[in-house]
C-alpha cells in the first residue's frame, strides 16, 4: 500500500496478517504494520525496511513510489529483523543508494548479513548531524536503547515531520481499526518492548520538545496524531509510561490459582474494592496474555497479588509475573498480597523476596492467608486487605 504522509512523504509499509507471535512472544491477533516511507524531494531517501517475509509486497510498494526515479539514501534507523529483514534485498535492488546511519548501525550488520561489503555507499552520521536533499532536511538524533544500542531517530526540518524509529508504536495492522485507539495496544507495546529503558526514553523526549514536531512516524502503527487527537496527548502519555509514574489511580489484581480457591478469594476482593468506589482490573495469570497483565501492573498506581503456594514457594504463573515485572524495572507502585496454602503457606514470603527488591515499591504490612479455601472466618480478613488498599490510595 502507498498513500500519502504529505505531498513529498510516501507511506510505503506493509502489513502482516500471517504472523502469530510478535518477537516470538506478543500475541497479535489483529497482525502487525512494518511502517516504511519514502521522501521525494531533489533526491530521494527511503527510510527504513520490513520484515524478510514481506520483502517483495514492500519492494514492489518502494518502486511505485518512486515512480522510475532512482534512490538516492537508505536510511536505517533499526536493524531488528522486522525492519532490517530487508536492507539486502533493498541496496541489492537500489545499487546506487548511499546508506545513511550510525556507526553503531554499520558495526552491527554484519552480525545479520555475512560478507557484507558497503565501501563507499556508507554514509555515517552521528548525533545531530544533517542531511539536506532539497527543500527537506533530515536531522539525525541517536537513541540507543530504545530499544537497541545502535537506534536513531530522524527529524525531517522543513515538515517538521519524526520518524521515530519503534517508539510511540503499537500492536496492530494499519487495515485494522482498533475500536479502543491508540492507547491500549501502544501500551502493551512500551511496556512490553521498551519499557525497561524509561530513562533513555525520558533522554529522547528532552530531546524532542525544543524541535516543534508536528508529524510522528513511527515503524509500527499510525502516523501520529491520529484524526481527532493532539500531538500533546501522545508525548505526553509516553512522558507518563517512561517515567514510571501510575497513569490510572486504581488496582490491579493478579490471581494464580491451582484449583480455583484463591480465584475466589481473589474475584471476592475485587468486589470489595469495586463497592469501596475503586477502579479495578482483575487477571488470571494461568490463562490470560502475559503482556496484557504487564500493562495493567503498569497502568494502575496499586496492585494485590493472589497466588497460591507451590513447592515452598509461589504458584509457577505468579513466579512468572513477577519475573516480567522485574525484567521491565517495575516500580512506584504499592503492593499487597493474598495467599493460599493448604499445609505451609509460602506464597507470600516468596512474593515478598521478589518484591522488596523493586525500586520505591511499597508492600503493604496487611497480609491475608487463606487456608485452602474461602470460609466466613475470611471475609473480615478480605475486607480490612480491602480498607487497606483503599487506604494506600489516599
Amino acid at each position: 500500500m502507498v498513500s500519502n504522509v504529505t505531498d513529498s512523504i510516501k507511506y510505503v509499509g506493509v502489513d502482516d496478517h500471517d504472523i502469530d507471535l510478535f518477537e516470538s512472544q506478543y500475541i497479535v491477533p489483529e497482525g502487525m504494520a512494518y511502517n516504511s516511507y519514502v521522501i521525494l524531494d531533489e533526491k530521494t531517501v527511503l527510510m527504513d525496511s520490513v520484515d524478510a517475509s514481506k520483502t517483495d509486497e514492500w519492494l514492489a510498494n518502494v518502486k511505485e513510489a518512486l515512480g522510475g526515479r532512482k534512490l538516492d539514501y537508505f536510511v536505517v534507523q533499526h536493524i531488528e529483523p522486522d525492519h532490517s529483514g530487508s536492507f539486502k534485498a533493498c541496496i541489492d535492488a537500489f545499487p546506487e543508494a548511499k546508506v545513511v546511519s550510525n556507526a553503531k548501525t554499520f558495526s552491527m550488520l554484519p552480525q545479520f548479513f555475512e560478507n557484507l561489503e558497503l565501501g563507499d555507499r556508507a554514509y555515517v552520521v552521528k548525533e545531530g548531524d544533517t542531511l539536506s536533499v532539497g527543500t527537506h532536511t533530515l536531522q539525525f538524533i541517536l537513541a540507543p536503547m530504545i530499544h537497541w544500542p545502535e537506534v536513531m531517530m530522524t527529524f525531517e526540518q522543513s515538515e517538521k515531520v519524526f520518524f521515530s524509529a519503534d517508539a510511540f508504536g503499537k500492536f496492530g495492522a494499519l487495515d485494522f481499526d482498533d475500536p479502543e485507539g491508540w492507547a491500549c495496544e501502544a501500551r502493551r507495546y512500551y511496556f512490553g518492548i521498551v519499557g525497561k529503558y524509561g530513562q533513555m526514553v525520558q533522554t529522547l523526549l528532552k530531546k524532542a520538545a525544543p524541535l516543534g514536531i508536528e508529524k510522528i512516524l513511527p515503524l509500527h502503527g499510525p502516523v501520529l496524531p491520529m484524526p481527532g487527537t493532539e500531538l500533546s496527548y501522545y508525548l505526553d502519555t509516553y512522558n507518563t509510561w517512561s517515567s514510571y509514574e501510575p497513569e490510572d489511580h486504581g488496582v490491579f489484581v493478579a490471581y494464580a490459582s491451582i484449583h480455583g480457591n484463591t480465584a475466589k478469594a481473589a474475584k471476592l476482593l475485587a468486589e470489595m474494592l469495586e463497592a469501596k468506589g475503586e477502579k479495578v482490573a482483575i487477571s488470571d495469570l494461568c490463562r490470560e496474555d502475559m503482556a496484557e497483565c504487564v500493562e495493567d501492573a503498569f497502568r494502575y498506581d496499586r496492585m494485590v497479588l493472589c497466588s497460591s503456594s507451590y513447592d515452598a514457594g509461589v504458584f509457577l504463573p505468579m513466579h512468572d509475573f513477577l519475573t516480567h515485572l522485574s525484567a521491565k524495572t517495575y516500580q512506584n507502585r504499592k503492593i499487597a498480597i493474598m495467599e493460599n496454602g493448604s499445609w505451609a503457606p509460602s506464597a507470600a514470603r516468596t512474593i515478598k523476596s521478589i518484591v522488596e527488591g523493586w525500586k520505591n515499591v511499597e508492600v503493604l504490612d496487611k497480609v491475608v492467608t487463606i487456608r485452602s479455601s474461602v470460609k466466613s472466618t475470611d471475609i473480615p480478613e478480605i475486607e480490612a486487605l480491602a480498607d487497606a488498599v483503599v487506604e494506600a490510595g489516599k
